[in-house]
């Protein structure tokens, strides 16, 4: 009897012990593909906020940051998340949102150059991203 309550106990701590660990490990990588095109921060693109994105961050021509379509927010996307995209070097942050008419589309900043928006068009790209646990999100929506 005693042996039997033994291993009960050893296996109701094995499981235990494997449910933490499991809950340590960090989220697999989303993936999704999206219509892209580039934005500058000029008044003919904009306002004349040229330079305020739509959460009120300033946007300065060395930065790398996307506005992504409002549909992404619910696909686990939100502001101040990294994202990479692929064909792309380094991490993206978002910190501007597109008009509500736009859907599965992001638009890369690029700044004041005009002729590097233009060249770049608009293509489809792979986003990547690592998903969060929504209560830890201070978002801005």
């Amino acid at each position: 009897m005693d042996v039997c309550r033994s291993t009960k106990t050893l296996l109701i701590q094995m499981m235990v012990l494997s449910g933490l660990f499991s809950a340590c490990r960090s989220p697999e990588t989303k993936a999704m593909e999206v219509r892209a095109s580039a934005y500058n921060s000029v008044r003919a693109q904009t306002d004349k906020h040229s330079n305020i994105a739509a959460w009120g961050d300033t946007l300065k021509p060395d930065m790398k940051v996307i506005a992504i379509s409002r549909d992404l927010l619910d696909s686990g996307l939100y502001y101040g998340m990294e994202v990479t995209i692929d064909g792309l070097e380094g991490k993206y942050i978002v910190l501007d949102k597109m008009q509500g008419r736009w859907t599965k589309k992001i638009d890369i900043y690029m700044g004041k150059d005009v002729a590097k928006a233009r060249e770049w068009g608009s293509q489809k790209v792979t986003i990547r991203w690592t998903p969060v646990d929504s209560t830890k999100i201070t978002s801005k929506k």
